[in-house]
């Protein structure tokens, strides 16, 4: 998990909350945002015969980790992964002793709900600034493909990479606005892959525009991904977000699954898929924008 996201820090919530009704002892790792520091945790706690835990929930960096969950599984260490696809559980998941599986929320849908929000906002077109998470990481790929398919083909795009963080979209966005024809830029909207990165960028045109053109882009539509209680939801209810689209807390799920795949392995289904929300509903945004 990254420390620095709002929904990994829901997600470990929502992981305790779920241990504490079951009764099972959780210990929560995070490895910022590092492929390397993961899977050398991950392998830490496998390979110790004093610290092995019963079950592994993981939310993957950088690549499914095949190595560390069959290792995991070699060891009778169950085995979960959120939020990423992985061609491996399907084999494990038949041949293991313990429980393997994938919890997963719709990653193409995020996108397209982030498309028809992008219509709603912008019924006459125009071009809209979008932030993306890691390129490396299918899951984006997948938000990024599913907005496509769903966006008006008169909303053009114009995107910045960074990496999930609040502050690495603030410094694109910083950096973009060194670019002399940024300020020419007839930018309509900004949209990000999620809230933080929605709240960077608005911090960013905040603190490095002055007078009318800092009224101009902090009056533009922002929209992000994750919607979490005390955070984006909060943003958007503040008006310092436009929308948002609410994840399911997949890690919650994860844990309660595992639990009763411990009793009968058999019985759990290989993947399960959770299913995004725009919020607000995208009738109520049209509604507000029209």
């Amino acid at each position: 998990m990254l420390a620095e996201n709002d929904y990994q820090k829901e997600q470990a919530v929502a992981a305790r909350e779920a241990a504490r009704k079951l009764g099972a002892d959780l210990e929560v790792l995070y490895a910022g945002n590092d492929a390397v520091v993961q899977s050398q945790q991950l392998l830490e706690f496998i390979q110790s015969a004093d610290r092995r835990p019963d079950g592994i929930v993981c939310h993957p960096v950088g690549t499914p980790l095949a190595p560390a969950a069959r290792e995991a599984v070699s060891a009778g260490c169950a085995w979960a992964i959120v939020n990423r696809e992985a061609d491996y559980i399907p084999e494990l998941h038949k041949s293991a002793s313990v429980p393997v599986f994938s919890v997963t929320v719709d990653q193409n849908e995020i996108g397209r709900i982030q498309g028809r929000q992008m219509r709603a906002l912008l019924p006459q077109g125009g071009l809209a600034l979008y932030i993306v998470g890691p390129r490396s990481n299918p899951a984006f790929k997948m938000r990024t493909a599913g907005m496509e398919s769903t966006k008006p083909a008169n909303v053009q795009l114009r995107t910045l990479p960074a990496r999930l963080t609040e502050q690495s979209a603030y410094d694109a966005v910083a950096n973009w606005l060194e670019l002399t024809t940024s300020h020419t830029s007839p930018v309509k909207l900004i949209a990000a892959q999620n809230d933080d990165m929605a709240m960077g960028a608005r911090r960013a045109f905040s603190e490095r525009m002055t007078g009318s053109e800092r009224e101009r882009w902090g009056q533009l539509p922002y929209i992000g991904c994750d919607a979490c209680p005390q955070y984006g939801q909060k943003w958007v209810r503040q008006g310092l977000l436009t929308a948002s689209v609410s994840l399911p807390r997949s890690v919650g799920r994860a844990i309660e699954l595992m639990a009763e795949g411990m009793k009968s392995p058999r019985t759990l289904p290989e993947r399960t898929v959770l299913s995004p929300l725009p919020f607000p509903s995208i009738e109520k945004l049209a509604a507000t924008f029209r």
